[in-house]
């Protein structure tokens, strides 16, 4: 224990250089969210995507059959698309475990989002889908599901608090 004001003193400075540390850390953190925030899916506004979206303007709903038929008929535009934005697990030799925690940011967002044009659109029903298509782990789901929470991220559908 401290025990003379120079000791305190010398605490107090190093306990001021660590926040100032960690706050210069977060900010090279939120840099880089806020790179990917001002280019996220631009690659849909050039050719070929652009032209391969528009024809094809209506997705289905999110994990129906319906949806992955959809994906068949625009698979070259989704081809390019992954290859450009890492965001996606399709983006990744290895899926999500190749991917950083600023791409699964990234991507919880780009689902949030997506959700907003389905009528039963619903973040924690897409985590659900997401799980089995891409193999979540429990732990990184729960992890989605408690910033979902944090972020105070509400669904469409009245139901949403029963899913898990």
């Amino acid at each position: 224990m401290a025990t003379n004001t120079l000791e305190l003193l010398s605490h107090e400075i190093r306990t001021f250089r660590h926040i100032r540390n960690v706050a210069s850390l977060l900010f090279d953190f939120t840099k880089e969210l806020h790179k990917r925030a001002i280019w996220h899916d631009t690659s849909k506004l050039e050719f070929p995507e652009l032209a391969i979206f528009q024809e094809n303007a209506t997705i289905p709903e999110y994990g129906t059959p319906e949806y992955e038929n959809a994906l068949e008929v625009i698979q070259e535009a989704k081809n390019i698309h992954y290859a450009k934005n890492r965001h996606h697990p399709e983006h990744h030799a290895r899926g999500v475990n190749d991917m950083s925690l600023i791409d699964l940011i990234e991507l919880l967002c780009d689902w949030r989002a997506a959700v907003d044009y389905c009528p039963d659109g619903c973040i924690k029903k897409s985590l659900l889908i997401g799980k089995e298509r891409f193999k979540f782990s429990p732990q990184l789901v729960a992890i989605l599901n408690n910033t979902v929470k944090e972020l105070g991220w509400v669904c469409n559908v009245r139901k949403c608090d029963e899913i898990k």
